[in-house]
Formats: structure tokens, sequence, C-alpha cells
């Protein structure tokens, strides 16, 4: 009997048809979810792995700790800027559970409002915010034990000044965001610095990292590098005292000074008051306390450029150092006067030794006459043109030095060829007035004319020492030879001798067996108010010299800004406090007597 076309057959035909299509599904719907797993936890595992990881991964950036400097003390060197471990305290905002309870705890522990906090912990659209900084291990541990979600701190090396306000302003300070500014810190921030690590780490949920896990990726700082400077702590010690007292003795509110070696370029000391303690800069009302001012604040220098205009006629062989001339009290250039101070003793004859131990701005004007015409008596465009040579190039003055400072100024030379009253504006500048430089730059210039005719770049680091013991040394670097001839150089010493030994100091030198010269300088202060002129009764006083035996060992530049005090600001003033500087160099650092 034939079943196929009954519709019993018919029926049971399209169950079994709808079975197996129904099977075909399921089966190709696990295939796909199959499939798709196999995609998603083989294919995409890495992907996804990262993802997931990256919902309870942190990355945390380690910072460096921060180079020490050094100087030196006796045959060693000592720490003079260290690193303290303080805490940086922070929070995630969207951690936190409970901030009332913080707030409370945080008040109670750093102090301040705690209605402050509470606004800090529910700052919206970061995950980090600095709650307070430079915090100390107590008030770390107190406020950790309470193990708030989202409160975390971190460790950060700050740096300490342990000799409080000791060279200030040439070591600077390192800010708040970890950046140096000013001074040392400034100009070798990324030695110093050194380069921060990395840590990623796996957290739990309360953002604590889990130091165990096998994700966590850490890259360990490099440490900066240590950095020795060529100052003597002791020297740099008694320069800031005697300094200090020679400005209140002087009823001056301002001032510095500098020791240099003239033979390498090392400064050995170098101080500027009114000072700050780094340790605590953040005190200081007045910002411009932080400058250096010995670097970074030029002055018109007075008489302590005669030294130089004498030294360039020697050296063009336009005078001997013996030559006399007939000097008239007064010169008239440009239809204005150059004249002298009271104790000129009127006209007459003349020597070299007299325009820098009477200190005559005929004098200087003369010997600028000299360089252009020798035998004449008026300033030349080829007079001006050779001073300004000099100045310029033999001098480097209105260059940088290139000392490792922060916010070196370079001053002002006029233009030989330019501008109104150009011989009387290059008269002015044979005693130094009508161009300003700094006590660093008159420095090294000096050091250039007394040893015998280099220049060498001043330097304040001797050596610096990275993190795997590598040492680099600063060798002394010429940046000119010939600044003046050897023989010149002799008999400027000689003559800067002579002016010491007509100058009343108190202990007197013995200048039988250490030579001890310099010149001092009386400089009017510009008005900015007038049109180019002078302020009538204000001056800054400045003396600049050196100290040795047969050449120069020391180097030593003074300046101090507005003495309320009678007499001539550069004797008076400035004078006295390089009398001092120079005894206590023969008495405590060494100087070679003369003949040895």
């Amino acid at each position: 009997m034939n079943t196929q076309g009954t519709p019993q057959a018919t029926t049971a035909r399209q169950a079994v048809t709808r079975v197996r299509w129904l099977f075909a599904c399921l089966v190709a719907i696990v295939a796909i979810f199959w499939l798709r797993t196999f995609y998603l936890q083989v294919i995409r595992y890495g992907y996804y792995s990262k993802a997931a990881l990256s919902v309870h991964q942190k990355q945390y950036q380690i910072p460096a700790a921060r180079g020490t400097i050094e100087a030196h003390s006796g045959d060693t060197t000592v720490p003079i800027v260290l690193n303290q471990k303080l805490f940086t305290l922070y929070i995630d905002p969207a951690m936190i559970k409970d901030a009332g309870n913080v707030a409370n705890v945080l008040a109670r522990v750093l102090g301040g409002q705690e209605a402050e906090y509470k606004t800090q912990l529910h700052t919206k659209d970061t995950r980090y915010v600095v709650i307070a900084r430079r915090v100390d291990q107590a008030k770390r541990d107190a406020i950790m034990h309470h193990k708030f979600p989202g409160v975390g701190a971190q460790e950060i090396p700050y740096r300490t000044y342990p000799d409080g306000s000791l060279a200030a302003q040439l070591l600077g300070f390192v800010n708040d965001e970890g950046k140096g500014v000013y001074g040392i810190e400034q100009a070798l921030n990324d030695q110093l610095a050194g380069r921060p690590g990395e840590l990623k780490a796996v957290t739990d949920v309360n953002g604590v990292p889990l130091a165990a896990n096998t994700d966590n990726i850490q890259v360990a700082p490099t440490p900066g590098s240590r950095v020795v400077l060529t100052v003597d702590v002791a020297m740099q010690q008694q320069l800031e005292a005697i300094l200090q007292q020679g400005l209140k003795d002087a009823k001056s509110n301002s001032g510095g000074a500098l020791i240099m070696d003239p033979n390498t370029g090392a400064v050995k000391a170098m101080a500027n008051w009114p000072t700050y303690d780094p340790n605590n800069f953040a005190d200081v009302d007045d910002p411009s306390v932080f400058q250096n001012a010995t670097v970074s604040s030029p002055l018109e220098v007075g008489s302590i450029m005669k030294p130089f205009t004498a030294a360039a006629a020697l050296d063009k062989g336009v005078i001997r150092a013996d030559t006399s001339y007939n000097d008239p009290s007064q010169w008239t250039i440009d239809s204005y006067k150059i004249t002298n101070i009271e104790e000129d003793g009127g006209a007459g004859r003349r020597s070299i030794a007299d325009i820098l131990n009477l200190s005559l701005n005929t004098g200087a004007t003369w010997l600028l006459m000299q360089l252009g015409d020798p035998g004449g008596t008026d300033i030349t465009a080829r007079g001006r043109s050779i001073w300004y040579d000099y100045m310029t190039n033999h001098f480097r003055l209105a260059h940088k030095t290139g000392i490792e400072q922060g916010y070196e100024a370079v001053g002002s030379i006029p233009d030989p060829d330019k501008g109104y009253a150009r011989d009387l504006t290059y008269a002015n500048t044979s005693f130094g007035q009508g161009m300003s430089a700094t006590p660093l730059q008159m420095g090294a210039a000096f050091s250039a004319v007394v040893n015998g005719g280099t220049y060498y770049r001043p330097y304040l680091v001797e050596q610096v020492v990275d993190s795997s013991g590598k040492k680099t040394l600063t060798n002394p670097q010429v940046l000119r030879s010939n600044v003046v001839k050897p023989e010149v150089s002799k008999e400027m010493r000689s003559l800067l001798e002579y002016v010491v030994a007509n100058h009343s100091f108190k202990p007197a030198f013995d200048l039988n067996t250490f030579g001890v010269g310099g010149k001092t300088g009386t400089a009017q202060i510009a008005d900015p108010h007038g049109a180019g002129g002078y302020r009538e009764n204000d001056f800054n006083g400045t003396y600049i010299g050196f100290v040795g035996g047969d050449t120069a060992e020391y180097v030593i530049v003074v300046r101090v800004n507005e003495p309320k005090i009678a007499g001539y600001a550069g004797t008076q003033a400035a004078q006295p406090i390089f009398g001092k500087l120079a005894h206590m160099l023969i008495d405590n650092f060494g100087v070679t007597p003369k003949g040895q």
C-alpha cells in the first residue's frame, strides 16, 4: 500500500524537516557563539585583556632624586644642598566615599578649613587633585592610617639648604613644581633633575597598587648628577659677614662682592645683600632678592674703569708706564666740562700713576685722546674705535661671561660712531660713566689685565658626577689670549700697588711681603626721569683689586649701592670692604708671599 501521498505522510515529512532546520539553526547559533568566543578569547585576547586591565591599572611617575650640590671645605668637599623626603598628598575625587569624614581628618592633621577640603574632595572632571605638598612622615602616616579610598601619598625628594642663606642667590632654589629657578639650580636644572621613572600598577577597587601582581611594570628613575662647585665654604662665610657689616657701616641697603681666581676663572665666593633663606623662598615678599645681582644687575662702574683705559693705552704703545703729561684739570668736550674731584691738586704735570692714584677724570680722558692721536688733545673717531674694540673685544664687556647662573646680564657699551655728543660719551666711558657692566664682567676683565693677559671664562662648577659615577671636570676655558701684553700686565700690577700704598687701609698691608693693588670707583647714578642726566647726590661705590705675591692670586670686586656716608662712595664705603677681604685672604687662605 502506498503511503507517500497521504496527508499523514506529508505532515510527518514536514515535521522532520522542521526539526532538521531547527537543529541546523541551533548548530549554526552554537557555532556562531563558539566562533565569537574563539575570536574574543583567542584572536582578540590581547586587546580585551589590556582593556580589562586598564580599568584596574594606574600609571605613576616615580620622581628622580635631585643631585646634591657640594662646595670646598679645606681639603674636602661638603654638601651645601641636599634632598629631604617629604610627601605630596593627593586624592581621586571619583573614589571618595565619605567626604565629610575625610575633610575632617585632613583639617585636623594638616590644618586649614574643613569646608575648603570638602570643596576639593568634590572636584569634578579630574581623577587627581593635590591636597598638600611637603607633608612630613608623621602627618602622612596619620592620614593614611585611615585607609580612605581615593586618598594617596607620593614620596617626593624636596630640596633642603642646611646652611640657610649661605650663598643663596648663587645657588637658587627648586620651586613647588620641582624646577630649579635662579642660580645654579636653574643653570644646571637638567643635570641636577635626573630622569623620572615610571610605575604602571594593577590596583584593587580602592586604587591601591597590588605589589605582587606580575602585570606591574616599573622603570627605575635615574638620579640627578652630583655637582661640585669651585666655591670655598669658609671663604664664602667670611665674605658674607664682611660684606654685611661693611654695608651696615656705610649705611647702604644693598651691595655685593665676589672673589675669583684670576688664573683659572674659578669663582671662590660670591654674595649679595640683602639675601634670603631658600628653604623658605615662599616667604619672600620682594622677588628681586632672588637675583644674583653680581651677575644680573649692571651698573655704571665709575673709576674702576680707569685701570682698563690705562692698560689699553699701554698695550697700544701710545704711552709708557713712566709717561707724564700736562693735565689741565678740566677738558671741554662737546661744550661740556669734564673735571676732577677737589683733591686733584689743580693743573700740573701728572704721571700715569697719578691718573690712577688721584682718580683723574681728565687723565682718563687724556688716555683716550692718546689712543686716537698720540700727543694730541682731541678725541678722534680712531680713538673711539680703538677704545670700543678694547672694551668689547679685549675686555669682553657687553658680552655674557657664560657663568653657570640664571639671568646673566650683559651691560652696555655705546656705539663709537652713533648718537649725540659721541666724544663726550666716550670721554665718560674712559672713567666708567655712560656705560654699564656687572661686577662679574669687571672681575673677569680685570683678571685678564693682571694675570698676564688671558681672559678665562668665569665658572662655578668644578665637576659634575652622573649617576653612574662618571666625572666631568671643568677645565679653565680661555676666551681670549693677549688681552694685553704680559709686560703691560706686570706694569699694571705695579701701578695698582702704588695706588694701594698711597691710600689708607686699616690695618695697613705689608706690601714688601704681599702684592695688593686696586682702584676705587665713585659712580654717579643715572636719573631715569632726567633725560639722560644723573641724580645729584646719590652715588654707588665700587672697588676692584687683586691680592697675591709676585703674581695675582685672587681678584676682588666690591659694589656698594647708594651709601649714606660722608666722603666719596668708593673710598669711604667700598674700599674698607676690599681691605678686610684682602686681609682675610692673606690671613686664612694661603696667599704666597713675594719671592717664594
